[in-house]
Formats: C-alpha cells, structure tokens, sequence
C-alpha cells in the first residue's frame, strides 16, 4: 500500500499574520515551504475560497495598521508617508489638469506666435 507524504502544517494565524503584514505569495509560500498548489488547496480547504481571495480580505488589518502609523509618520517625516500612502494604500497625487477649449488653444498659439515674431522684427535672418 503506498502512502503520499505527510500533510503539511499551515498555522493559521501565523497565515493570516503573513497577508497582515503584506507579504508576497512567494515569501508566504517559502515561510511554510509550500508549493503554490499546496497554497491554494489549504486556503479553499480552510476559508472556501482561493489564495488571492484570501489574502485580499486578510491584508486588510495591516493596510489599517500601516495607515495609523503613517499618520504617526506624518508628524516628523512627510517624505516617509508620501513615500507608504503611494506604495501600500494606492494614494496618488491628482494633478488639477484643467481643460482649454480648442479655439481657445488656437487663439493662444497665435498670440504666442504673434510674439515670437515681434521680438525678433528687425533682425537680420540667416537667410540674409
């Protein structure tokens, strides 16, 4: 009768701790020395849905840690927030973009064009 190996030991909270603290499937998968199938399998065994799934919802309570120490962050370090709000919390700087209507652009451009030539009238050109 052959046997397969022994089933591997997945601490749970240790788990849920890992997705905490944002690390990637591939350092979870080495803490435990896991295959990704292996992965996989315990989290639809465990939480009824894939790893991606899980570890979604369980990142969670870090991005709330990570946020509450970043505004620690804020009072003696800005650079150190900008720095985690962009990389953990998917803020970003929005740019005030404002639109100019096309005529409008044109009108721009041929004042600045305008310009241009008045400021070089009186020159002599390379073609001369």
């Amino acid at each position: 009768m052959k046997m397969g190996r022994p089933k591997k030991e997945i601490d749970q909270k240790i788990f849920e701790g890992l997705c905490g603290l944002q690390c990637t499937r591939n350092e979870i998968l080495e803490f435990f020395h896991l295959t990704d199938m292996t992965l996989n399998r315990w989290c639809k065994e465990v939480y009824h849905e894939t790893f991606s799934v899980v570890f979604a919802k369980k990142r969670g309570a870090g991005k709330i840690s990570l946020r509450r120490t970043g505004f620690r962050l804020a009072e003696t370090s800005a650079a150190a927030w900008i720095f985690h709000a962009k990389n953990y919390l998917g803020m970003r700087d929005q740019p005030d973009i404002t639109q100019i209507a096309p005529e409008d652009a044109a009108r721009k451009m041929r004042e600045q064009a305008k310009a241009m030539r008045s400021r070089t009238d009186g020159y002599p050109s390379k073609m001369d």
